[in-house]
């Protein structure tokens, strides 16, 4: 917990940005568009913004690690650019001290050779302009964004590793009588503690019925006997998202229609886990049969059957895997063939609303060159582990 927390919070300090990686990323893309003018801004942030603390746009915090408002990037076939709003008195009493171009040792602390005013951004255009014709970049920044590097992959495992322990301390204090709103306040409480700066979505706790609904997020309403609790719930640290789903009983116990319905769901789980490998697709329909989702499908459309007899796939009301990173819908072209060094989920689920029933397992797992690892695996996902860990 210290060393990840410590991590964390070296990543978000004053001095990031001259880290060599991001440095490594501008060039990367600048040879993918050699003969682009790239323009990127970062996010901005008011004095009266009060509702949320800032953060960074996740494409310019990729190329930069610059983690304060109003600035602009300029990348040309020979230079780059960071640009910076000026120092303002009444901003900085509001807001704390910003860096500005001219500030004694900005070269270090941003990690570019040249920092300017922002006033100076179409001056620079204009020269970069006369020299390169304009391309768009965010397929090629879309593309690097794909793949992660060891950094990357590191800073991802911490937020992993906060969000299994959010989950596992839902699980021993989840309970008939509780309202959801609690187990959501219990699991943020634990992944800041660890030095995770948010969550990486508002998190998901539906309990009964409200687990039929795949991006619920009221979370008050109040759990019942005998009912699931679906928890979709990640920590974001550093930037970096987790995402990772389970489904327990409010009781501690399955009953033996809902162990066999979590059992179908972490079987197909399973099956696409093993089906993970560079040159799959991820797919979102049948139209690609050679893709996780038919294999997700497949499996739950031929094991059990819901009330009626009928077989459940149509139960499967949504994609099976989406790319995570800088965001926990990281950018991708979802229908590219998966590669070494690629993290993603991998997310079944069935939705039954006679039943009143919504049941999901989700994990990340990272491509390796001939398969993948599970990064989440040290979050049980076997319905007896489930009940163990939630014995009373």
């Amino acid at each position: 917990m210290v060393c990840a927390a410590l991590l964390c919070a070296l990543f978000r300090a004053s001095g990031v940005a001259a880290d060599p990686e991001y440095r490594a990323r501008r060039d990367a893309l600048r040879k993918a568009v050699p003969e682009g003018v790239i323009v990127l801004s970062g996010a901005m942030q008011g004095i009266e913004d009060l509702r949320s603390p800032f953060f960074q746009e996740p494409n310019f915090y990729y190329l930069t690690g610059w983690l304060e408002p109003g600035a602009r990037l300029l990348i040309d076939h020979h230079r780059e650019i960071l640009f910076l709003p000026p120092h303002d008195a009444q901003r900085e009493r509001a807001m704390g001290p910003l860096a500005a171009a001219g500030d004694p040792g900005i070269n270090e602390k941003t990690g570019f050779d040249t920092v300017l005013l922002i006033g100076r951004f179409d001056e620079e255009l204009h020269a970069a302009g006369a020299r390169a014709k304009a391309q768009t970049v965010q397929n090629a920044l879309t593309r690097l964004r794909m793949t992660k590097s060891p950094a990357e992959i590191e800073l991802i495992g911490h937020s992993i590793d906060a969000t299994i322990a959010a989950h596992v301390a839902a699980w021993k204090s989840a309970r008939a009588g509780m309202y959801e709103y609690q187990i959501a306040a219990l699991m943020m409480a634990v992944y800041l503690d660890r030095g995770c700066e948010r969550s990486a979505y508002a998190p998901i706790i539906g309990s009964g019925p409200n687990g039929l609904f795949l991006h619920y997020n009221r979370g008050s309403r109040r759990m019942e006997h005998g009912e699931l609790l679906l928890m979709d719930v990640g920590a974001e640290c550093a930037g970096y998202a987790a995402d990772v789903t389970r489904t327990i009983p409010v009781d501690g116990r399955f009953t033996p229609r809902q162990r066999e319905l979590y059992d179908i769901v972490l079987g197909a789980q399973k099956s696409v886990i093993a089906a993970v490998k560079p040159g799959m697709a991820i797919g979102r329909t049948h139209s690609q049969p050679s893709s996780l989702y038919q294999v997700a499908y497949d499996y739950l459309d031929t094991h059990g059957r819901d009330l009626h007899g009928e077989p459940l796939g149509q139960y499967f009301i949504h994609g099976v895997s989406h790319h995570i990173g800088l965001e926990v819908h990281d950018a991708s072209d979802i229908d590219a063939p998966l590669a070494e060094g690629m993290v993603i989920s991998v997310e079944p689920g069935l939705y039954i609303p006679e039943e009143q029933m919504g049941i999901r397992i989700e994990d990340m797992v990272l491509v390796t060159h001939n398969g993948c690892r599970v990064l989440t695996a040290a979050l049980p996902r076997e319905a007896a582990d489930i009940e163990r860990i939630m014995a009373r």
